[in-house]
């Protein structure tokens, strides 16, 4: 049985609570589950304590058995110094495309000249003197 670590998605419309599960991989998001491990609770500030709330011990259990965590809940493991910080793979996908790249670098050129333009008169005035 191929098992997982994940969030399980509770709480109303716009007030997400998540409850982490150690789960088997072939069941629902919110379905069926073997053992809640503890709580998430985004709406909460990310300084508070309250925020993620696991079984240490039952964590480390899962994963002595061959769980794979999800990747949100293994940064929430990196975060409490269980598990080992991972290189993540983000290939240029934040990178903005073709035609903003031209955008911005219209607009740099155009500040460039206002500040040129700006210097000018400036220049003019202290000669002037």
């Amino acid at each position: 049985m191929a098992m997982k670590i994940r969030l399980a998605r509770g709480g109303s419309k716009k007030r997400p609570f998540y409850r982490i599960v150690a789960a088997d991989s072939r069941m629902p998001r919110d379905g069926r589950f073997i053992e809640k491990l503890g709580t998430y609770n985004p709406l909460l500030p990310k300084d508070s304590e309250e925020r993620v709330k696991m079984d240490m011990e039952r964590v480390q259990y899962w994963l002595d058995q061959g769980a794979q965590p999800t990747d949100r809940i293994a940064r929430m493991l990196e975060a409490a110094g269980t598990k080992a910080k991972t290189e993540r793979n983000n290939p240029n996908k934040g990178t903005p495309g073709k035609k903003a790249q031209e955008r911005a670098e219209e607009k740099a050129a155009k500040a460039a000249e206002a500040a040129e333009a700006a210097a000018a008169p400036a220049e003019e005035a202290t000669a002037e003197e």
